[in-house]
């Protein structure tokens, strides 16, 4: 389908990070996927194709190690992957924008909006939507987790493998991850988003339980926030009443910011 955008690398960090990116109004839509995910995903593709019909900028890239960009996958880090998404948004988009944060992705995104308040930039971030957002899911969802024989294999190997029911290939969780996921949580205190939020959360997620986006919600202002549950809705959320519903929830922000 065609989107209107235009491929392109960044350099950071020694890494070649690729982005599409779509020129059109604002707010414009900023997609940041989630652990091991591709900005090819079909919930990447269906927000291209709400942004083309509207007209409005939107950009995505692969984090280091990840589809289209440099960089070797378990060399990846959640400082790395947020920087790498700071750099596309300070490079490559204009204006307001409003992120969008799948699974890992919600982390990556709340962590931007933590350093550019500590940079008194807030004027670039017009509104956040949330799908199945991770964030601190190091230290919260896998820790708890973990097996004496996993902790022994983090330590001894440096890295722990897992199989994937999303992929052939094992999930591959470093030693590096957790101890940088330490220094990244932001469920230890009140995140100040100024902008309204949007979270979508499935029900029937076996990744991330439901009872997590509602502790995100406590830390969150008590204005501006909506929640939806979805009781049928999994982990990927990508059914044709998933995706209606996160571009319903996305013109509404766009509507509240424009």
């Amino acid at each position: 389908m065609e989107t209107g955008e235009q491929a392109g690398t960044l350099h950071v960090d020694k890494v070649d990070i690729a982005f599409k990116h779509r020129k059109g109004k604002a707010p414009g839509l900023v997609w940041l996927g989630g652990y091991r995910s591709d900005m090819a995903g079909t919930k990447a593709e269906a927000f291209a194709a709400y942004a083309h019909r509207h007209d409005l900028q939107f950009t995505r890239h692969d984090y280091s190690g990840h589809g289209a960009s440099g960089g070797v996958f378990r060399d990846g880090t959640i400082s790395s992957w947020l920087a790498q998404s700071l750099a596309v948004l300070d490079q490559v988009t204009e204006g307001p924008q409003i992120l969008i944060g799948s699974s890992m992705g919600g982390w990556i995104a709340l962590r931007m909006v933590q350093e550019l308040n500590k940079r008194a930039d807030r004027g670039r971030i017009a509104g956040l939507l949330l799908i199945a957002p991770a964030p601190d899911f190091t230290a919260d969802l896998m820790q708890p987790q973990l097996t004496r024989k996993q902790k022994q294999q983090i330590e001894t190997l440096g890295y722990l493998e897992e199989p994937s029911q999303y992929s052939d290939e094992p999930n591959i969780y470093t030693r590096a991850l957790f101890e940088d996921g330490e220094a990244n949580r932001v469920l230890t205190g009140t995140i100040d988003t100024h902008c309204p939020v949007t979270i979508l959360q499935g029900m029937q997620d076996p990744d991330v339980p439901h009872s997590h986006a509602l502790k995100l919600v406590e830390h969150l202002p008590a204005d501006n926030v909506t929640l939806s549950l979805i009781p049928d809705g999994d982990h990927r959320l990508s059914r044709p009443q998933d995706l209606d519903l996160m571009l319903r929830s996305v013109a509404s922000l766009v509507e509240q910011v424009g």
